[in-house]
């Protein structure tokens, strides 16, 4: 914890005259994601300026969420912040600092959004919660209007299925373990949109392009705006919903751990890459071959994890998204 010791948190807050939702823009919840920064900075300034004005409701910017990895130009200081995102009586670390600030100041907005950005080349993306429930898992009531949000931010790309696709795996890697540890261990699947879910808000994550892509910070800005008009917060119009014709909605339905350090890819997968039923993604250290069992498309390989943990999700189309987009 020491390591942090020296840093302080930031929000920059704006409230309209006009009644209207709370919303909250984060950026560098990884510290080496920075086009939400970029974004966030440049809207600020706009606003400060007055070329930008909040009429209605109110705007909370969080233009570095963790400091420390932001710094330090990695993913993470002491830990993954987007992961097991809880208040801690008894903080263990930096990101536990980051989440006692943080937890609290998304709960009392309406809206999150949270601007990444990822490794690997590729097109920018929406991840999006689930379905209206009543579950135990995630239970949610603003399908609709996260799902109309995210047909507005500029991207045709959708994602959804994170939380439960990641609680199925864990299922799968405890066994017979018992329930009060599986519920520990699903903890660990709780990020930033999972907790504002959670706190009665809806969200959505925007992974804007790759991380030096000169484009992603255009992108994150560009969603912002579109965020605050669908909102009302500003004097806009609502940007037109991208139409159905040019959506790609995947769903999440399953992930595969790697089970040696020594499994190896077939090749050097990217997100979003196509997958045929039956063609091979890897092999185990055993020598056993690891196939596709549909066609979809791969998400989030990872060459680099350990043995137990994920290495790769796949997808298949949502055939039902526009259904629950208003």
């Amino acid at each position: 914890m020491n390591a942090g010791g020296h840093f302080q948190f930031k929000a920059i807050a704006y409230t309209g005259l006009a009644a209207g939702p709370r919303l909250i823009v984060s950026g560098a919840v990884h510290g080496n994601e920075t086009c939400g920064t970029q974004a966030i900075l440049r809207l600020a300034d706009e606003i400060d300026r007055g070329a930008l004005h909040i009429r209605a409701g109110a705007l909370t910017l969080v233009p570095v969420a963790n400091p420390l990895a932001y710094t330090r130009d990695q993913r993470a200081g002491e830990r993954n912040l987007n992961r097991d995102l809880f208040p801690r009586a008894a903080p263990q670390n930096f990101e536990d600092h980051v989440a006692n600030w943080l937890c609290p100041l998304l709960a009392r907005h309406d809206v999150l959004l949270d601007l990444h950005s990822f490794s690997a080349r590729g097109e920018p993306f929406v991840m999006v919660g689930p379905r209206d429930n009543a579950g135990a898992l995630e239970p949610f009531a603003h399908a609709a209007q996260e799902r109309a949000l995210a047909r507005r931010l500029g991207v045709r790309r959708f994602v959804d299925g994170w939380l439960a696709t990641y609680a199925q795996g864990v299922e799968h890697r405890l066994g017979s373990g018992s329930r009060a540890e599986l519920a520990q261990t699903l903890r660990y699947g709780v990020g930033t949109t999972e907790y504002m879910r959670s706190s009665g808000g809806y969200a959505l994550t925007l992974e804007c392009g790759q991380h030096q892509d000169p484009a992603a910070p255009e992108v994150a800005y560009r969603a912002i705006l579109n965020t605050l008009a669908h909102l009302g917060l500003i004097d806009a119009p609502d940007p037109a919903p991208v139409p159905v014709r040019e959506m790609e909605a995947l769903s999440m339905v399953s992930v595969t751990d790697k089970a040696d350090a020594r499994d190896t890819f077939s090749r050097a997968w990217s997100s979003f890459d196509p997958v045929a039923r039956g063609e091979l993604i890897g092999t185990r250290a055993d020598g056993s071959a690891v196939t596709a069992d549909f066609d979809g498309r791969i998400l989030f390989p990872d060459s680099s994890a350990v043995a137990g943990g994920e290495w790769f999700y796949l997808t298949r189309p949502n055939l039902d998204f526009e259904a629950v987009s208003a």
